[in-house]
């Protein structure tokens, strides 16, 4: 393998960025200035920029609201060439995720390629929930 298909290999490996915060309000600045960042970085246009914000922070929003108190959020954000990836989970009291029929839900469904939830017993706390909310988009021109 030359030099150029190992530089080529290398740049087409998925690279993400992981961050966990507490599940509060506050800490929704911080999750947009992460995405942001990582999307810019991933050469997205900022449309596009503005609307990953905006849908992470629909998401990181519905699942503070059902956070165990005292929990926290994980936040994974990935990219490769042309697609950005973000999951958001949290120890939530409900086992039904996010209320799929909210605006913000529409948003995210509007604004995104893809979204999924799953829903999981929590092992560590009793009564919660592990929700994970993933979306995914795919830069304009590149479907």
């Amino acid at each position: 393998m030359d030099l150029n298909e190992k530089a080529s290999a290398i740049s087409a490996r998925t690279r993400t960025m992981a961050i966990r915060v507490r599940a509060d309000f506050e800490e929704l600045a911080m999750l947009r200035a992460v995405a942001e960042t990582i999307a810019l970085v991933a050469d997205f246009g900022i449309d596009e920029v503005t609307d990953i914000r905006l849908a992470l922070e629909e998401v990181a929003t519905a699942l503070i609201q059902d956070a165990v108190p005292e929990s926290e959020l994980d936040c994974t954000i990935g990219y490769r060439d042309a697609t950005m990836e973000i999951r958001v989970s949290a120890i939530t009291t409900s086992d039904s995720g996010p209320d799929q029929h909210a605006i913000g839900w529409h948003i995210v469904s509007t604004l995104t390629d893809s979204v999924t939830v799953a829903v999981d017993p929590s092992a560590d706390i009793p009564d919660g929930y592990r929700t994970n909310v993933t979306f995914r988009w795919t830069r304009d021109g590149d479907q």
